[in-house]
C-alpha cells in the first residue's frame, strides 16, 4: 500500500513538473515572439539579412549600383514632417537613408527606435547640398546646423517598397 502511494505522489510530482517546464517555454517563446504593422506591399519576415550584413552590401557597391534586398534593424529617426524617410544604422556609425516607394506609404513620428524589417532596392547615389539640407530641415535641425553643409555626400540609400514595424503595445 506504501508503494503505492509513493508511486502515485512520484507520478504527481513529474506530471506537475513537466506542465510547469512547458508554460515556461511558452512565455520565453511569447516573449521572444515580435509583432509586426504592416507598410506598402506585404512581406514577410523570413530571409532578412542583419544591419551588419547589409552594410558589407552597401560596401561594395558603387554609385549607381542598385540590389535588391531585405534586411532587418532598427529606426534611429524619423522624418517628423511627414514621416516620409527614415535613418536606420548599419554598423561603425553608418546609417542608411531610407525612402518609401511612390511614396505609398509613410513611418509613424514615434518609430524610432522600433525593430523594422525592409523589402526594396538598396543603392549608393551622391545626394546635393540643397537635397540635404532640405532633409536637415525636415528632420529639424537648427538653422545653424543646416548652413553647415556645404559638400554633396555619398549616401547608401534605400528605397523600401514593403516594411515591417515592430508594433507599439498600445498598437497590438
Amino acid at each position: 500500500m506504501k508503494k503505492i502511494v509513493f508511486s502515485m505522489m512520484l507520478l504527481v510530482l513529474f506530471s506537475t513538473a513537466c506542465k510547469t517546464d512547458k508554460k515556461e517555454d511558452v512565455n520565453k517563446a511569447e516573449k521572444k515572439a515580435v509583432e509586426f504593422v504592416s507598410f506598402g506591399e506585404k512581406i514577410s519576415n523570413e530571409g532578412a539579412v542583419s544591419n551588419e550584413e547589409m552594410a558589407k552590401k552597401f560596401e561594395n557597391l558603387v554609385v549607381g549600383d542598385t540590389i535588391s534586398v531585405k534586411f532587418s534593424t532598427k529606426i534611429d529617426e524619423v522624418c517628423q514632417k511627414k514621416g516620409c524617410w527614415i535613418k536606420v544604422p548599419l554598423n561603425d556609425g553608418k546609417q542608411s537613408f531610407v525612402k518609401f516607394k511612390d511614396y505609398a506609404f509613410f513611418m509613424p513620428f514615434n518609430s524610432a527606435g522600433s525593430e523594422v524589417i525592409l523589402n526594396g532596392k538598396a543603392f549608393k547615389n551622391e545626394t546635393s547640398v540643397k537635397e540635404l539640407q532640405h532633409y536637415a530641415k525636415d528632420a529639424g535641425k537648427p538653422e545653424e546646423e543646416i548652413a553647415k553643409i556645404t559638400e554633396p555626400k555619398v549616401i547608401y540609400s534605400f528605397l523600401a517598397d514593403g516594411v515591417l514595424l515592430e508594433a507599439k503595445a498600445d498598437e497590438k
